[in-house]
């Protein structure tokens, strides 16, 4: 998984108060991170950890690319 600008590397807590609609995409795949007390998982391990599919683990991973591109471009 190769998350821009380094996002990867974050705790999905951090990710998530900085990216609310990252959240909004992991709960479309059943990523209950939104909800989770703890929140220190990096987001590239929450992705890998949750069992999915190849398939929708590049998908995870292109739609957040996607917002992320289009969140810089509105900058």
């Amino acid at each position: 998984m190769e998350f821009r600008d380094g996002l990867g590397e974050k705790a999905i807590q951090d990710v998530m108060v900085k990216h609310p609609a990252i959240g909004e995409i992991l709960n479309r795949f059943e990523i209950g991170c939104v909800t989770c007390k703890v929140g220190i998982c990096l987001l590239k391990d929450v992705v890998a950890i949750h069992g999915l599919s190849k398939e929708d683990e590049a998908k995870i991973e292109a739609e957040v690319n996607q917002y992320l591109d289009s969140s810089n471009e509105q900058k």
